[in-house]
């Protein structure tokens, strides 16, 4: 039951499906009506520039409530914030062990296999594969989809999108599916560590190097007038650490006479460039014919390093310091800057949580940024725990409020039904492909962000829309518009009935359920959606699935790929509250 893309999405109405595609018409208005709601105000808003919103003003700490008990309901709503997507297993094991205990057994739990090693195991090292792509999708879904460690999966995936690298943009040596795995490999085995060590280690990632241009990096050259490149200084500050203003603790900006301050100037940049010089592939004992170079960290060229004194953020290192410590200086000095546990602090909550959290909120997440409680700063497990048990995350108090949530973006709605309906590839091969086009597909993939800022920006604000005149951020609507949503519907009728090569969903659990059209939307609204569906999206789709043929085993698959569709093309759905 395809859907027409014809039209403004919030103009879409029932009968502007076409009837005449494969769909029964007893679908046509769920559908129709469903996308009606889902589009918000996205109409025109896909695409473009970020803006920011106006600085909220700063809220007290919120009352503490007493607890309140784990339901199904409520734990599954936790798993949306806090894994790769919500099954009956861990429902039930959230309720058993609380929010915290979870957490807990989440961190304790071994790190699943490596990309690297599916990789190599799958033959993708093959000479014939160092000038293609072959597995770096792959390898990404396959660990999406089942890895167990699904908090750590959920990290990665939030970092990858702060600490942006891309597969299209590995350029140099080939083996790019190689340069993806041991990017995301990085990030995850540092997802529940430090940030400083983090930052250290994507600084002499050969990926990060390749794809922000400073590998073989040279020192500035007065008879050439070869200069540093300034991608990485640049990016750094701006993207992976402090942000382009000054910030108060609880994430606002600073003012001096009414505006806001720069946190650093083209100076800067060039000065932090020159500490970005004569780093190069490791290649001792190997050439480029094989992979293993692009997962051992980048060495220093000592002939190609700028020696001289090197400014910065009102730090100097001293001319004749040598390029590895004149890194770990520099990044000391930023990581120092007290922009760094507010801006990313509020980045991780809003890919985890919410995209507006009250500046009250930040100041939490912030604190134990700066001060884990013990005197350490960047300590990622704490920051994780303080995002998904602060009381804005769990009360379901929020769940009233129009402008608490965040736009599920559509890696996570794909991730979402693999999870709860245990998809598998019997081959291992995890055909799902670059799922990148928004007219056929999610538009959106993993690691394919078309530049260093992301599928969307932070501070994305839907251009004309009410959520910018109510002065809220919506950053996943920058890859959101008629054609992204419409698609997306299209691609989801075919991975829930017959799968994407060889990855199918099990439906087993479903199949006693179908015949009886509540039951199953009981169901699904738990798992899937939390059970915060609304009694009329639940009465429309609930109309669908009752004008159905049921009793056989036949009838009840297709009363289960309707209801799925229907259910993941709901707003209650697409908007993770």
């Amino acid at each position: 039951m395809p859907v027409s893309h014809d039209d403004c999405l919030t103009d879409i109405e029932a009968d502007s499906l076409d009837k005449s595609r494969a769909a029964p018409p007893s679908l046509a208005l769920p559908i129709g009506a469903l996308l009606s709601g889902v589009a918000l105000s996205a109409c025109g808003g896909g695409g473009g520039g970020g803006g920011g919103a106006p600085t909220p003003t700063p809220t007290p700490p919120p009352v503490v409530v007493p607890p309140e008990p784990v339901t199904p309901e409520r734990a599954s709503r936790f798993l949306a914030q806090a894994s790769m997507g919500a099954t009956r297993e861990q429902i039930t094991k959230v309720q058993l062990l609380g929010y915290a205990g979870w957490l807990d057994e989440q961190f304790a739990m071994p790190a699943s296999g490596a990309r690297w090693d599916y990789l190599v195991a799958g033959g993708y090292d093959a000479a014939a594969n160092k000038n293609s792509e072959a597995g770096a999708d792959a390898c990404q879904w396959r660990k999406l989809l089942t890895a167990p460690d699904t908090l750590r999966q959920r990290v990665t995936l939030a970092l990858s999108e702060i600490l942006v690298a891309a597969v299209t943009g590995f350029v140099g040596s080939g083996w790019k599916a190689f340069s993806a795995a041991a990017y995301l490999d990085l990030l995850e085995e540092n997802a529940f560590g430090s940030y400083r060590t983090l930052l250290q280690q994507v600084s002499l990632s050969a990926p990060m190097g390749e794809f922000l241009t400073y590998r073989n990096n040279v020192k500035f050259n007065a008879t050439t007038g070869a200069m540093p490149d300034e991608n990485y200084a640049r990016e750094i500050m701006q993207l992976f650490t402090i942000g382009l203003v000054q910030l108060n603790l609880d994430g606002t900006p600073k003012l001096r006479t009414g505006l806001p301050t720069e946190t650093y100037t083209l100076d800067d940049i060039t000065g932090l460039a020159r500490v970005f010089t004569g780093w190069n592939y490791d290649l001792t004992g190997t050439t480029t014919d094989t992979p293993d170079f692009k997962r051992r960290p980048m060495i220093q060229t000592a002939t190609r390093h700028e020696g001289g004194s090197k400014t910065f953020l009102g730090t100097t290192i001293a001319a004749g310091v040598d390029g590895v410590a004149s890194l770990s200086q520099a990044l000391d000095a930023i990581f120092a800057h007290a922009n760094v546990g507010p801006f990313i602090g509020r980045q991780l909550i809003q890919r985890m949580v919410c995209s507006n959290p009250s500046a009250a909120y930040v100041t939490r997440v912030a604190t134990v940024f700066n001060n884990d409680g013990s005197g350490v700063k960047g300590n990622l497990k704490a920051v994780i725990k303080a995002i998904l048990l602060d009381a804005e995350a769990r009360s379901a108090a929020h769940l009233l409020e129009p402008g608490f949530g965040k736009l599920r973006e559509p890696i996570l709605r794909l991730t979402a039904w693999g999870r709860a309906f245990k998809a598998t590839s019997p081959s291992d091969a995890w055909a799902i492909g670059n799922t990148s086009d928004p007219g056929t597909r999610l538009g959106q993939s993993p690691l394919r962000s078309g530049s260093v800022f992301n599928f969307f920006r932070p501070g994305y604000v839907p251009p004309n829309s009410a959520m910018g005149t109510a002065g809220l951020v919506a950053p996943e609507f920058q890859i959101t518009n008629e054609s992204t949503v419409v698609g997306y519907v299209n691609y989801l009728q075919t991975v829930i009935s017959r799968g994407v090569g060889d990855v199918k969903g099990d439906y087993s659990a479903l199949l006693p359920l179908a015949d009886t059209a509540q039951t199953l939307l009981d169901e699904i609204n738990v798992v899937l959606v939390a059970g915060q569906l609304s009694a009329p999206t639940v009465a429309l789709i609930k109309g669908a699935l009752d004008s159905m043929p049921s009793g056989t085993d036949a009838s009840r698959l297709n009363r289960i790929y309707a209801a799925l569709v229907m259910v993941m093309a709901a707003p209650e759905f697409i908007v993770q509250k």
